[in-house]
């Protein structure tokens, strides 16, 4: 398995940014469909972004569509979320997962996600 490691949480005004990052560790990195989840406080843990082995395909959220980008980085084994124009409402722990799934279209519930991070808090203020 591989082992993840968020960074780049914190306290955000809305319409503002954070950029999170996860480092991981172990198997190779490009073998794994990454993605990111997030969990608000009394609510279930739902998907956010989806990215493939290659970064050459992308899935989001319609939460989040257009104001966040998933991207990765294969030869420094992170994955990054740029997050934008920042609401309230993404107030949450964002974590990073990997599945060894081969497609994105088969990486769309948290089932599908075998390696987790620890997660990292995110607070958007109104």
């Amino acid at each position: 398995q591989v082992q993840l490691v968020e960074s780049g949480g914190g306290l955000a005004q809305a319409g503002g940014s954070l950029r999170l990052s996860c480092a991981a560790s172990g198997r190779t990195f490009s073998s794994y469909v990454m993605g990111w989840f997030r969990q608000a406080p009394g609510k279930e843990r739902e998907i956010v972004a989806v990215i493939s082995r290659s970064g050459g395909s992308t899935y989001y959220a319609d939460s989040v569509k257009g104001r966040f980008t998933i991207s990765r980085d294969n030869a420094k084994n992170t994955v990054h979320l740029q997050m934008n124009s920042l609401k309230p409402d993404d107030t949450a722990v964002y974590y990073c997962a990997a599945t060894p799934k081969i497609l994105i279209s088969m990486a769309t519930q948290e089932s599908d996600f075998r390696s987790w991070g620890q997660g990292t808090q995110v607070t958007v203020a109104s």
